[in-house]
């Protein structure tokens, strides 16, 4: 089967044998899907070109003919207005049919895929603390002996740096959004114990993890991300080697379309380990595309 996962920043998708249990091929592109969002709550049209572009070069490198497709979309599209209008032009484009999905569905999702890795790797996966962090939401999850217990939040790293106009002003704003997230968490440790592990998914740890193991955008390696020990001391290091790189080289590093969102990304990632109360974090490169095949598989 192929699982396609329509983010507010990035597709992705990738193929998977339900029998044998194996990922095959898998292609990614940045879309920008949540480009200006905030100014009128629609998807723009050159947001939805890239989208449309990105899926028939999807549909060139994968074999869609021959496979099952399961595609969801998240947080840019539950915001949309025109979300309707915009998936329908994207099915008589493409002829991929796209499910919106909630915050619930889209956590658990992404838990099962986090768990599912966890548990391949040998690392603790009975409790902890998951962060995802997307373009147009952050979700933070908390899994516990089975339970979960989740909430996404209006925070991403392409509405969040749609709003800002350099790094002090992303902070600034940043520190407001922050404030129910905490809110949040605060009344999850006052009723249960804090979780074992944080873990994180999701591009800007990944590409953190990355770069501090001599990766650019061309050369990643997931199964060098997974499972990847990544601690704040090491977030900072990356944010200001990137903060004075001129953006060609940093896009050489993190991917064209991302040299200033993967500032905002690092931010986030930074605050969130001082919310959660954490020094370090597993990284984890399953998320929601993987999760959606799992899920989609145990239906069969």
């Amino acid at each position: 089967m192929i699982a396609i996962d329509l983010g507010s920043n990035t597709l992705r998708c990738i193929t998977y044998d339900c029998d044998t249990k194996e990922w095959g091929e898998e292609y990614e592109a940045i879309v920008k899907t949540a480009e200006n969002l905030h100014v009128n709550k629609t998807i723009n049209e050159n947001a939805l070109k890239r989208v449309i572009d990105a899926i028939k070069k999807a549909q060139d490198k994968l074999d869609f003919a021959s496979h099952e497709v399961c595609a969801v979309t998240t947080e840019a599209m539950r915001q949309a207005l025109n979300s309707d209008a915009v998936l329908k032009e994207i099915y008589v484009k493409t002829g991929l049919k796209f499910e919106i999905i909630d915050g619930d569905k889209e956590a658990r999702y992404t838990t099962k895929a986090v768990k599912n890795r966890l548990d391949i790797l040998a690392l603790p996966s009975s409790s902890f603390a998951l962060v995802d962090i997307g373009g147009g939401s952050t979700e933070i999850i908390f899994y516990d002996n089975g339970i979960i217990t989740s909430k996404s939040f209006n925070i991403g790293i392409v509405t969040l740096t749609d709003i800002s106009g350099n790094t002090l002003e992303i902070q600034s704003n940043l520190e407001k959004l922050l404030i129910p997230v905490k809110e949040y968490i605060n009344s999850y440790y006052k009723m249960h114990k804090k979780p074992d592990i944080f873990v994180q998914t999701a591009g800007t740890p990944t590409t953190i993890a990355g770069y501090l193991q001599g990766m650019n955008y061309n050369s990643y390696d997931p199964t060098k991300i997974n499972g990847y020990k990544l601690d704040v001391q090491g977030c900072k290091k990356v944010m200001n080697e990137l903060l004075d790189m001129e953006d060609a080289k940093r896009s050489f590093y993190v991917g064209v379309g991302r040299e200033d969102l993967i500032i905002s990304g690092i931010i986030i990632v930074e605050k969130l380990y001082e919310a959660l109360g954490y020094e370090s974090s597993v990284v984890i490169d399953d998320g929601l595309r993987e999760g959606i095949a799992l899920s989609s598989c145990e239906k069969v």
